[in-house]
């Protein structure tokens, strides 16, 4: 199998695809479900190299196809291949028909399920359902999808867990953990996101010899990014240079005992190559956070006459850390908003946008799903269960270039362009992470990216420098943690 491409697509745009190869560039229907499923076979083989008895559960459908040619090449190589039928197999049609057919010419019998098929097996291969479920999993199957996590085997999904929306990343009542998938010919975004994350295990892919004609034929979902791909936007930095050409990045936040949120924000702008960081906080913190962190330059402001100055000298200002809605919040906040700089909005700032709406012209928004489900008057559980469209809807709402965070956090803008993180981990589940985020997002608008792109750089590196500190446990990081790791993996 190839490495992962960065494109993703949409259930209904995989089986255009499909369509095209088979239609225009003359690739059998059979011969493609065949190559699916020797590349499932052929995962099995190496992911668990000493498995010897499988179990291959189908259902309907072209999905039901790849799993019958992946029982029938594991008989003719001499496993041993207990063939679970979850539908009728002779009311099957076209290709799915054609892969019956041949299993039973090579010698196999298909059976109903039972917990007992799961007996003394090693590996169970997901062929129930495919791309194209769109009701909930529920009676018998919902049973067995049950069955099949409970019994603590390996498994391993063909194209998509079963019961795992494609297009969403929810899970449709009932869906498979997986172990590992092997997806075909495009990506589904679903896997990347949401719970997606979750079902699929190690993801792996095959474009079955699909020739890249095909590809230009249809429309890309969404661009998964990631900081290897990213980095070699950050081209070295002359020798001559100096502080004035890496921008100017304000960070406001830092209410009543919240000066450690707008520190984060602060810290992880200069550890990213903010020429200069400043940060407008309440009086009170100013002496100690000063003698904590001297690089940057910390001011008490009482109310927006105050930031007005400081507003002027700035390239960004990254609003949120630490803010509180209090009347000092409020008051800030709407200074902000009436200067023309790009503006990173996060944590209580998403907040008093959410209840006092505004426009602005050059901003960036970056809600978790609670703060997404208070922008558009909905719940979290509503965000996750739709991020694509959640993420669309706050930008045509706010026309900001926006960043749902959360498992393959998206980032999506005005223009139309949507990218997936896939990359970050559980343990940046933790206070401070997304002030760490606001200020690597402003540190690259300061240094001259445009929003889309310090956006898209911003959730990256963040989420690859989170990875790299999981390497020694993801329990127990810090936000500080991944500042430390921020500078060697910018440069």
């Amino acid at each position: 199998m190839s490495q992962l491409p960065y494109t993703l697509y949409r259930a209904s745009e995989v089986r255009e695809l499909d369509r095209i190869a088979i239609t225009e560039a003359g690739i059998p229907g059979i011969e493609l479900m065949n190559r699916a499923g020797s590349a499932v076979f052929d995962e099995l083989c190496c992911r668990w190299p000493n498995a010897r008895n499988i179990v291959v559960v189908c259902g309907a459908g072209n999905n039901a196809g790849d799993g019958y040619v992946v029982a029938r090449q594991a008989h003719e190589k001499g496993y041993s291949v207990r063939l679970v039928a979850l539908t009728n197999p002779a009311e099957l049609q076209g290709d799915a028909a054609t892969a019956w057919s041949a299993a039973c010419t090579a010698g196999l019998t298909t059976e109903a399920f039972d917990v007992v098929s799961l007996n003394h097996s090693d590996v169970v291969v997901d062929a129930i359902f495919g791309t194209g479920l769109d009701r909930v999993v529920e009676g018998r199957f919902a049973e067995i999808v049950e069955a099949i996590n409970a019994s603590d085997l390996p498994v391993l999904a063909i194209d998509i867990p079963s019961g795992l929306h494609a297009d969403t990343g929810c899970v449709m009542g009932r869906a498979i953990q997986a172990d590992a998938t092997v997806s075909f010919i495009g990506l589904k975004q679903g896997m990347f996101t949401a719970t997606g994350v979750d079902c699929c295990g190690v993801v792996g892919f095959d474009d079955l010899g699909v020739p890249g004609s095909v590809y230009q034929a249809v429309e890309v979902a969404c661009q998964r990014i990631d900081w290897l791909k990213l980095r070699s936007s950050l081209s070295a930095r002359p020798r001559s240079a100096h502080k004035g050409q890496y921008g100017h990045t304000l960070i406001v936040g830092g209410n009543h005992g919240m000066a450690g949120a707008a520190r984060l924000a602060a810290e992880a702008a200069a550890r990213t190559g903010s020429g200069l960081t400043s940060v407008a906080t309440r009086f009170e913190h100013v002496a100690a956070m000063a003698a904590a962190r001297p690089e940057v330059m910390w001011h008490g402001v009482e109310n927006g006459a105050d930031l007005r100055n400081l507003i002027e000298h700035a390239s960004v200002i990254a609003i949120g850390p630490g803010l509180g809605q209090d009347d000092w919040a409020i008051g800030l906040f709407e200074t902000v908003l009436q200067s023309a700089k790009p503006v990173v909005v996060d944590a209580d700032a998403l907040n008093l946008l959410a209840y006092e709406s505004a426009q602005y012209s050059n901003w960036i928004l970056t809600p978790h799903p609670g703060e997404a489900g208070r922008l558009l008057g909905c719940s979290s559980h509503e965000v996750n269960q739709r991020r694509f469209d959640a993420v669309k809807a706050i930008v045509e709402r706010f026309s900001a270039v926006t960043v749902l965070k959360g498992a393959g956090s998206l980032i999506s803008s005005p223009a139309g362009q949507t990218a997936l993180c896939s990359d970050g981990n559980p343990g940046m589940a933790t206070a401070g992470m997304g002030d760490v985020l606001s200020g690597i997002i402003a540190s690259f608008i300061a240094q001259g990216f445009e929003l889309f792109d310090a956006a898209r750089m911003g959730v990256a590196l963040h989420a690859a420098a989170a990875d790299k500190v999981a390497v020694s446990g993801e329990r127990g990081m810090l936000a500080g943690d991944v500042i430390n790791t921020l500078r060697p993996m910018a440069n």
